[in-house]
């Protein structure tokens, strides 16, 4: 290639579609970093549904048009694919799981692990997470019968911490087991550092953040190893390995390095995405009391204990809060596509190559979508508005989240668990904490509530 030929290559292409200039970009470059959420909002604010951001050589496009993004994600999914910066990026701690994973081999990992997330299974486990919570309350409040503040963001990770990881390892919950899960939370924020740029950064640069992700890499190959070997030594009789998502992904064949991936990918997307969700959940119930109110009166006239699924007919409300709660914050804050063939979006034809990024954080807050956008109105949900275009908190078509219905079972059950014991309010001078955008959406610098024990049985 000539040089003019490379420096053509270095320029963006320009498909008529507007946005911020080089020097937009390079002025706000800081702040894209510090808060990308408040720069999403503002370039859609500026530009519309269909924003250009100026990279070298295929477009690179915000879509925030309902129907585009279900375009790119479901009626058009074959021909986009995951290979992206973001993806790369969690691929480095996961490995081609099923998360992260940009070939087509993930198709056959999903049928895999599809068994772990059967309704059956998933009722199996409910009481797994129902102690969880319970484990995670007892510890951190005991016998306390007054007010407590509480973080419930360190929390809610503490629970979904252990949720997950009953879930991965049934009771199992080894020494490595736990090592594991503390392993992968702490990948979690070197797979952010290095998502955050549209531009890839080259893996063999001995930056602080590429050494950090080296050691995590092998902490995380060498406590799986132990885990898998152990659990190889003690299979049962009948030579199966248990149903829990270990015990499936053992007697499936897959070697120990694609377990490994389908395993950190799992504690990842599972713990991560439950407890930022939960957190911002328990704040708006704490900051709607005649939500929560109505909620804890459901769950008291609620007959036996709070199963892991089918709450949209058991506990129409509360599975509505939950629904509202992942309308305002959705733990998957931006999922990206890049284009395998030409297409159309927005009404522009499109590059092969061309990089879709699609925020569920903005296609919530679309006033053209939802009324009242920034108002915390779980009734809205009551009238099927979840299956509306434009909801899509664990995204949408062929790469759906394979653990959506136990991300939701989870939520109402520890919702059932915390609420019918306490009641949660804010502090005095009460000021929301900032969102902030890491593999899920969490609450900067944590979410002190009150916790008040009202003396009902959970």
């Amino acid at each position: 290639m000539s040089v003019s030929e490379r420096l053509q290559a270095m320029q963006p292409t320009d498909i008529g579609v507007p946005g911020p200039t080089s020097l937009d970009m390079a002025r706000a470059f800081r702040s894209v970093r510090a808060d990308p959420l408040s720069f999403l909002v503002d370039v859609a604010d500026r530009f519309g549904d269909l924003v250009a951001f100026p990279v070298p050589g295929a477009p690179a496009l915000l879509v925030n048009d309902p129907a585009d993004a279900r375009h790119v994600l479901q009626t058009g999914a074959r021909s986009w694919g995951k290979q992206t910066v973001q993806y790369a990026a969690l691929a480095r701690v996961t490995g081609p799981g099923l998360l992260a994973s940009s070939e087509s081999s993930w198709i056959e990992h999903r049928r895999l692990a599809a068994p772990a997330f059967h309704h059956e299974r998933l009722q199996a486990v409910g009481q797994e997470v129902a102690a969880a919570v319970d484990d995670a309350v007892r510890e951190r409040l005991g016998s306390s019968s007054g007010t407590e503040v509480v973080d419930v963001a360190a929390l809610t990770h503490r629970i979904g911490l252990d949720a997950v990881g009953r879930a991965l390892f049934s009771t199992d919950l080894s020494g490595q087991a736990r090592q594991l899960l503390a392993a992968t939370a702490d990948a979690a924020e070197l797979v952010v550092r290095l998502g955050r740029s549209i531009l890839p950064t080259a893996a063999w640069v001995p930056s602080r953040t590429n050494v950090r992700l080296r050691a995590t890499r092998r902490r995380l190959d060498a406590i799986s190893a132990e885990i898998v070997a152990e659990r190889r030594a003690r299979r049962s009789v009948d030579g199966a390995h248990g149903d829990d998502l270990l015990g499936l992904l053992l007697d499936s064949g897959l070697d120990d390095v694609a377990i490994r991936d389908e395993l950190v990918t799992m504690v990842i997307a599972g713990h991560e995405t439950v407890a930022g969700a939960l957190a911002w959940t328990l704040m708006l119930l704490a900051e709607h009391q005649p939500a929560q109110d109505r909620l804890r009166a459901e769950l008291a006239a609620h007959r036996g204990p709070v199963s892991l699924l089918g709450h949209r007919e058991t506990l129409p409300w509360t599975r509505a809060v939950v629904d509202e709660s992942l309308r305002l914050f959705p733990p998957a804050w931006a999922l990206s596509r890049r284009a395998q063939a030409p297409d159309v979006i927005g009404g522009h034809e499109v590059p092969a190559g061309t990089l879709a990024i699609i925020s569920p954080w903005l296609l919530h807050r679309r006033a053209a979508t939802w009324s009242s956008p920034a108002s915390f109105r779980p009734e809205r949900f009551l009238d099927g508005a979840s299956v509306r275009a434009g909801y899509l908190p664990f995204g949408l078509g062929p790469r759906l989240c394979i653990g959506r219905e136990f991300a939701l079972g989870e939520m109402v059950l520890v919702l059932a668990r915390l609420l019918g014991e306490y009641r949660v309010e804010v502090l005095d001078r009460w000021t929301r904490p900032e969102p902030q955008a890491q593999v899920a959406v969490h609450p900067r610098g944590g979410m002190p509530l009150l916790l008040t024990r009202t003396g009902e049985a959970g």
